[in-house]
């Protein structure tokens, strides 16, 4: 070989080697990540996001099978489908993440969860929307930037911040409050002082700066996995309302059938603050929020009034034997039925073979989340994410879903 020639070889296998040096340290040519692959919508946040309550499509006291759409598994998360892989974060099989059309969909989410980790009274743990990692134990926000790593994240769905302002011990609060006076001398739980200090002007500037902070922390997660700002969208959602107004009950407020049959314990004038105050409080401080923390092309899904009219004991829908319907399958049955949960104490829910939760309270159920599902399948738009409020926009199913709209 003269020298020409071996000049040649020689810069021929320099290229190879450093092509092979190249090659061997990416990652494969194929392989999923930012901005390659199926595109993927993945959901974090609370309960009402996770899916709590979707095993139920309505509510009966009669029979619980005739409202039982999922069954025992509805919460069963685990690759086995035989458990859940965080006890009592309750992530639905109809949960909305799940939007097809050629979009994949993940649930992060966990009922009870807040802006930040923390483990409850009765030891569940609680992933926030941060980077805890402790015994294998991890935030949902590092959730994310772990998986968003090696798929294509297109779209981040948020539901934060109810159980920072303490949503189910005003819950808890406003029924006790209607079990136990009468109606000649009512005590509403609107001016208890457990209630009013969550929404105090400082209070609510408070959680609305940290809810800002856990968005920030999603952003964080996403550069964090590799993600351009922009190249991705982060949908924030409000909190639906789940009662109606006090003249909207289809149950009187003398005697107990408002809590012993319908399971929506609240005096009118409670029902009217949660509606007027509390939850304007509350989505105020959310998108407040969306817009505070400065992540770039945030959009926002208007979910307050989606429900509206089949609201827990609204007037024109009802239970199962109320309405005259053998079960979820009845045709019909989703539009005469409510959409949300029925509030339950210990004593009517956990019993002996009880397949109920007192967690499942007063949480979007089966049709609900089926309906928001489809809100949030618009707000994608096909890739092109856009903001936009969440109403009922007909009867009957559509594949399967409640017909809506966002506008």
């Amino acid at each position: 070989m003269n020298a020409r020639l071996r000049a040649l070889a020689l810069s021929i296998l320099a290229l190879v080697a450093s092509t092979l040096a190249v090659t061997g340290t990416a990652a494969p040519a194929h392989a999923d990540g930012p901005g390659v692959g199926t595109p993927w919508v993945v959901t974090l946040g609370d309960s009402y996001i996770s899916g709590e309550a979707g095993r139920w499509a309505g509510s009966s006291n009669a029979s619980y099978t005739r409202a039982d759409a999922l069954g025992g598994t509805a919460y069963f998360d685990n690759p086995g489908n035989t458990a859940e892989t965080i006890n009592r974060c309750h992530r639905s099989k109809s949960a909305e993440a799940y939007i097809g059309g050629g979009v994949s969909g993940l649930n992060l989410a966990c009922s009870g969860s807040r802006v930040a980790t923390f483990t409850d009274s009765s030891g569940n743990f609680k992933p926030g929307l941060d980077f805890y990692n402790s015994g294998g134990n991890q935030g949902q926000a590092l959730l994310l930037q772990n998986f968003a790593a090696t798929h294509n994240v297109k779209m981040v769905t948020v539901s934060i911040g109810g159980n920072d302002f303490n949503f189910a011990s005003i819950i808890q609060t406003c029924v006790t409050d209607w079990l136990t006076s009468p109606t000649w001398a009512k005590n509403y739980c609107n001016d208890d002082s457990s209630v009013t200090s969550n929404f105090t002007a400082a209070n609510v500037a408070a959680k609305r700066a940290a809810i800002a902070a856990a968005f920030q922390n999603v952003r964080t997660a996403m550069r964090n996995a590799g993600y351009a700002d922009g190249s991705w969208t982060l949908l924030v959602q409000n909190y639906p309302s789940p009662l109606p107004n006090g003249s909207g009950f289809r149950y009187g407020e003398s005697g107990y059938t408002r809590q012993d049959t319908g399971g929506c314990g609240f005096w009118n004038r409670d029902a009217d603050w949660a509606n007027a105050t509390a939850l304007s409080l509350i989505n105020g401080a959310v998108t407040g929020a969306a817009s505070d923390s400065g992540v770039a092309g945030v959009r926002t899904l208007n979910l307050a009034s989606a429900f509206n009219g089949r609201r827990l004991c609204e007037n024109g829908v009802g239970l199962y034997e109320e309405k005259g319907l053998a079960n979820w399958t009845t045709p019909g049955a989703v539009d005469q039925t409510e959409w949300v949960n029925q509030i339950r104490t210990v004593s009517t829910c956990c019993g002996s073979g009880s397949p109920y939760y007192v967690q499942e309270s007063l949480h979007p159920n089966y049709w609900a989340q089926l309906a928001t599902r489809s809100c949030v399948r618009q707000a994608w738009n096909g890739g092109t994410p856009r903001s936009g409020t969440c109403a009922i926009s007909g009867t009957g199913l559509v594949n399967g879903e409640p017909r809506m709209t966002l506008s």
